[in-house]
């Protein structure tokens, strides 16, 4: 397995590779500049379960609003840097627990290296990200197009020249909105370094097909024991991107924890409002810490035996509901009481 024998880096109060288990990561979309929603939504990401979160620094104000973000924050905060070489170490001088920058756009070797020497003296690790729309274009022309080799390359290029000016607390991420590319990339990067990969699909699009194609696009990779970090990007609510990124994960058997709701498809037979009950069981679970499996289930002639695998279960119809435990009916209620007999079973469970 990959992952097993990657390089670990510590960043903050967190630790990836080496075997440790993948870390979610998100991005805020806030102002960093606004130190109060920034934090508020950082906050609420961390409830949501992310581990490690990114901050944009366009701005100087941003870098400075950074020392009193992580003073109310409890999850490492990694500045997000394009350009400009000042930012990143007014970002690592302002408590920043890892930078993430392209040393292709930073400029010069000598501004290189001085954010690697600020890096250095302070411990600080360096994602190296490169992205498919920002290969360069010798790159492009050397392999006829946008290419995994290509991606792979130009990010071993980017790490040698950190390299040579001696560090190597790096991270690497190459990304590409192109999943079958994206995948193919991160399966040769693998075979050649043994620097921690922070995994993900950029620009994979909103809700429905951004979640579509980083299931797809992550499963690939994760399942190959690659990636030390993951990130589903979507265009939406951070919060989504964490409730996304923790289903990935636990579907591959690399976590543990929550609560995996199921539920049938709806047919003929079922006579309740089941797409509307299984989205409010899933809502109503997100905060109970516990880790079962719990079935939704239309129908109270199959729903029984369909849910045998499921820890618990719940089906309705008629006016009538069922609370069942492995295939077996223990409790019938009515309908409308349904969704509130569950949740009161499950806020019980290790009573």
């Amino acid at each position: 397995m990959y992952r097993e024998h990657t390089k670990t880096i510590k960043i903050g109060n967190q630790v990836i590779g080496g075997g440790h288990p993948v870390l979610i990561q998100s991005m805020t979309n806030t102002k960093t500049e606004d130190v109060a929603a920034t934090v508020a939504q950082i906050l609420t990401l961390e409830k949501a379960g992310c581990q490690i979160i990114r901050c944009a620094v366009p701005t100087m104000e941003a870098a400075r609003a950074l020392g009193e973000i992580k003073k109310q924050i409890h999850i490492p905060l990694v500045a997000d840097i394009h350009f400009d070489y000042k930012l990143a170490i007014a970002a690592m001088e302002n408590g920043a627990d890892k930078i993430r920058i392209n040393p292709g756009n930073i400029g010069s070797r000598e501004r290189i290296q001085a954010v690697v020497d600020v890096a250095k003296e302070r411990q600080i690790p360096i994602r190296v990200g490169v992205n498919s729309g920002s290969l360069e274009k010798e790159l492009v022309e050397k392999y006829h197009g946008v290419t995994a080799e290509g991606l792979v390359e130009s990010a071993l290029d980017k790490v040698k020249i950190i390299e040579d000016m001696g560090y190597d607390q790096l991270v690497i991420s190459i990304k590409s909105s192109d999943v079958l590319m994206c995948a193919k990339a991160h399966e040769l990067i693998a075979q050649k370094t043994d620097y921690p990969l922070h995994v993900g699909i950029t620009e994979a699009g909103t809700l429905f097909s951004g979640n579509i194609k980083s299931a797809v696009g992550l499963g690939i990779i994760l399942y190959q024991g690659i990636g030390d970090t993951i990130r589903v990007s979507l265009t939406g609510d951070p919060s989504e991107e964490v409730k996304s990124a923790k289903r990935i994960l636990k579907t591959l058997g690399l976590r543990n924890g929550g609560i995996e709701v199921v539920s049938c498809p709806t047919c003929g037979r079922t006579q309740i409002d089941l797409i509307g009950l299984a989205n409010k069981v899933e809502d109503m679970v997100q905060d109970i810490p516990l880790d079962i499996k719990v079935a939704v289930m239309g129908c109270v002639v199959n729903g029984p035996g369909e849910a045998k695998e499921a820890d618990i279960g719940i089906a309705g119809g008629k006016g009538v509901g069922l609370l069942i435990k492995k295939g077996e009916i223990i409790k019938k209620v009515p309908e409308d009481q349904l969704l509130e007999t569950l949740r009161d079973e499950l806020l019980h469970w290790n009573a």
